[in-house]
């Protein structure tokens, strides 16, 4: 039996947050590049899960900023915030494939500073998110 939107959401939700405390861990351990990546991640997982809380069925697509327009036509409050939390499109693939990067590797490019700005807007994707599903607004975070 297939779960209902909210249900499915939330579902999608603990795997934001499950992704966002390893994505914490890794910015504070040295492993920014992939913690950058991880954090693009789990800013999708958290639009799918307000979309699939929304009732759609099947959310397609890997970017953030994409996906957040699509979302903003159930809340247009997410406008702002998506905007924002497009960055993070650009993590999706030189923060892991050499080719992505002239004359480097990802592992010598991404720092301290660039993966806990990626982690936090992670985050406020995350809190917005659950905010939205279970109180129908958005936090002021």
């Amino acid at each position: 039996m297939r779960k209902s939107g909210i249900e499915e959401g939330k579902r999608w939700l603990e795997q934001a947050k499950e992704d966002l405390k390893w994505a914490q861990r890794l910015a504070e351990e040295g492993g920014y590049h992939i913690a950058c990546f991880l954090s693009q991640q789990v800013a999708e997982k958290a639009i799918k899960a307000f979309l699939y809380s929304k009732g759609e069925t099947i959310v397609i697509g890997h970017s953030v900023n994409s996906l957040s327009q699509k979302a903003s036509q159930y809340d247009k409050r997410i406008v702002e915030k998506g905007e924002r939390w497009s960055i993070l499109d650009g993590y999706y693939i030189p923060t892991r494939y050499p080719n992505g990067l002239p004359d480097s590797i990802p592992a010598k490019i991404y720092n301290k500073e660039i993966a806990v700005k990626a982690v936090e807007l992670a985050e406020d994707a995350v809190n917005t998110v659950r905010d939205l599903i279970e109180h129908g607004n958005i936090g002021l975070n």
